[in-house]
C-alpha cells in the first residue's frame, strides 16, 4: 500500500511543574505530531520531540519536510526501509517518522505494534514512578506513588552531601520493598561520584544513572566496582563507542531513549545486543507526548521478550498539563497492552 500523505503538526505542551535535572530545566515539551496516510485512508502517528543536545525544532522540521518530499508515493515498507541510518539524521525527527510508519504498517497487518516488533513480546510492562528532582518537597510527593516498586529521582542539583542527607531521610519514609532509581544526568566529577556512591551504599538503591560529567569506560568501570547496585548509561550512549560498551561492559545497565537513539528499531536492536552481552536494558521517555509514550511502551514490551523483570521509565505523562492523546494507563505499577492494531491510540485532534 502506497503512502498518500505525510503531515506535520507542531505542538507545545505545558508541564504541571518545572522538570529539573542537572542536564537542564524545561516547562513545556514541544515537537511535531507526524501523520502518515496510505491509499486506503489508514493513518499512522509518530511523535518528534527533540531533546536538549540532539537537534533543534527547526532542524527536525527541515529534515522531516525533506523526507516527506522523497517518501510520498512509495510503498510503506519501502519508505520504512529507505529511511537514512539513525546516525546520519536528526534522531528525534527520525524516531517520529519511523514510529508513524511502524504504526501504519502494523495497522495494515492488523497487529499491535509490540507484536509486529517481536512475536514473543510481553503484553504488560512494569514501570517506575517518577518524582522529579530530589528536594524539600520529595517526601510529600512520595505519598502519591502507591503501587510502584521503583521510584526514580533526579540527583546532582544539590551538593553531594546534601543529596546524601536527603536520600537518607527519604529512605526512612519508603514502604517495604520499594527501591530508588537515581539519575545524576552527568552532574559530577570522579571524586564527587565516588563520595556520592560511598554515601548511599546502605540505602535501597536500585540503580544510579549517568554519574560522570565526562564519562570514560575505565572511570565508569571503577565506579561500578565501588557500587553495590547497577550503574547505567543513557545520554552517554551517544558520546561513547557503543561496541566498546557492549564488549567491555563498564556498567551493568543501558537506558534506551528512542528519541535519542533515532527510533524504535535502533533502540530495540541495541537493547537486544545488550541483553546478549549480559547487560540489563530498559526503555525510558523524557516527558514525551502520549503518542511518544505509547510507542516507548510498545518498544519496552518487545524488549521484555528477553524475560527481563525490570521497571521501565515510562510514567511521565502525568507531568503534562494536557496531551495529544490519552496516555498509557498505569495500574499497580504496570501498563497493559491490548490487541488493538498499531499503537492502539489516536490523537484527540486529527490532522486535516
Amino acid at each position: 500500500m502506497a503512502l498518500k500523505k505525510i503531515q506535520l503538526q507542531p505542538y507545545c505542551l505545558p508541564l504541571r511543574q518545572t522538570w529539573r535535572s542537572a542536564g537542564g530545566n524545561f516547562d513545556t515539551r514541544c515537537g511535531y505530531l507526524i501523520s502518515v496516510e496510505d491509499n486506503a485512508g489508514r493513518r499512522g502517528y509518530g511523535d518528534c520531540a527533540p531533546l536538549a543536545g540532539t537537534e533543534s525544532g527547526a532542524q527536525a522540521k527541515n529534515w522531516l519536510r525533506e523526507q516527506r518530499a522523497g517518501l510520498t508515493g512509495l510503498q510503506t515498507d519501502a519508505a520504512l526501509a529507505g529511511l537514512p541510518a539513525p546516525d546520519r539524521c536528526p534522531p528525534a525527527a527520525r524516531c517520529g517518522l519511523e514510529t508513524a510508519l511502524l504504526d501504519l504498517i502494523s495497522r495494515q497487518h492488523q497487529l499491535p505494534l509490540y507484536r509486529w516488533l517481536e512475536a514473543k513480546a510481553s503484553a504488560t510492562v512494569q514501570v517506575n514512578a517518577n518524582l522529579g528532582s530530589l528536594d524539600s518537597e520529595t517526601n510529600a510527593r512520595l505519598a502519591a506513588c502507591t503501587g510502584f516498586s521503583v521510584i526514580k529521582l533526579k540527583v546532582g542539583l544539590l551538593p553531594v552531601s546534601q543529596d546524601i542527607d536527603n536520600l537518607q531521610k527519604l529512605a526512612d519514609a519508603l514502604a517495604g520493598g520499594v527501591s530508588l532509581r537515581l539519575d545524576a544526568n552527568q552532574a559530577w566529577n570522579m571524586e564527587q561520584a565516588r563520595r556520592f556512591i560511598s554515601g548511599i551504599t546502605d540505602l535501597p538503591v536500585e540503580c544510579l544513572e549517568e554519574p560522570l560529567r565526562q564519562p570514560g569506560l575505565k572511570q565508569l568501570e571503577q565506579l561500578q566496582k565501588l557500587a553495590p547496585f547497577p550503574l547505567a548509561l543513557d545520554e552517554s550512549l551517544t558520546q561513547l563507542c557503543r561496541q566498546d560498551i557492549l564488549s567491555q561492559r563498564p556498567v551493568a545497565r543501558l537506558v534506551l531513549k528512542p528519541m535519542l537513539l533515532g527510533g524504535l528499531q535502533a533502540a530495540l536492536n541495541l537493547g537486544r545486543k545488550a541483553q546478549q552481552a549480559g547487560l540489563e536494558s530498559l526503555v525510558t521517555t523524557s516527558v514525551d507526548s502520549a503518542i511518544g509514550s505509547w510507542a516507548a511502551v510498545h518498544l519496552a514490551a518487545a524488549l521484555n521478550a528477553g524475560n527481563q523483570d525490570i521497571s521501565h521509565g515510562l510514567a511521565t505523562s502525568s507531568w503534562l498539563r494536557r496531551d495529544l492523546a490519552p496516555p498509557p494507563l498505569i495500574q499497580h505499577g504496570r501498563i497493559s497492552l491490548g490487541a488493538s492494531a498499531g499503537l492502539g491510540v489516536q490523537p484527540q485532534r486529527q490532522l486535516n
